[in-house]
């Protein structure tokens, strides 16, 4: 049997704002750089298996337009968050990625983020050849945990 699945009108909430100033192509992307499991294999096959709590960090790159509304509150955060590192309030929030399956029945692929802090500072260029990218800002933030449900 075929399988459809119908994709669009994803939502990303982090701090109670929702991201709507959002730039081209891939404008959120989260991804896991750690296994969830470490192994290894002694003598005799002998394996250790450790769950690695490394593997719930995950990486946020998340693209928006440049001087927008939602540019602008990251990039105030990032600034309070540069100013006194220690006072840093973390950022949290929720990735909700919409999923039909093409008889009008919807589930929700959520991503729930927390401990985040902005870890790049925003990149810029000009360009005279077209370049649509830049008027894009590109935040990269990482959080301590993230978990994946589908609803």
């Amino acid at each position: 049997m075929t399988t459809y699945t119908v994709t669009s009108n994803d939502t990303l909430v982090l701090n109670g704002n929702v991201f709507n100033d959002l730039a081209t192509d891939d404008v959120t992307t989260i991804t896991f750089p750690n296994d969830l499991v470490n192994m290894k294999t002694g003598k005799n096959g002998n394996t250790i298996m450790a769950q690695n709590q490394q593997g719930f960090n995950a990486n946020l790159a998340l693209r928006v337009m440049r001087g927008s509304t939602d540019d602008q509150v990251l990039e105030s955060i990032l600034a309070a968050s540069l100013n006194d590192f220690p006072s840093t309030a973390l950022l949290a929030g929720s990735f909700v990625k919409r999923l039909g399956d093409g008889q009008g029945n919807v589930i929700n692929d959520v991503y729930t983020l927390a401990g985040g802090v902005i870890s790049k500072m925003v990149e810029g260029k000009e360009n005279v050849g077209g370049d649509v990218m830049q008027a894009e800002a590109v935040y990269n933030i990482k959080f301590a945990n993230a978990v994946r449900v589908i609803q």
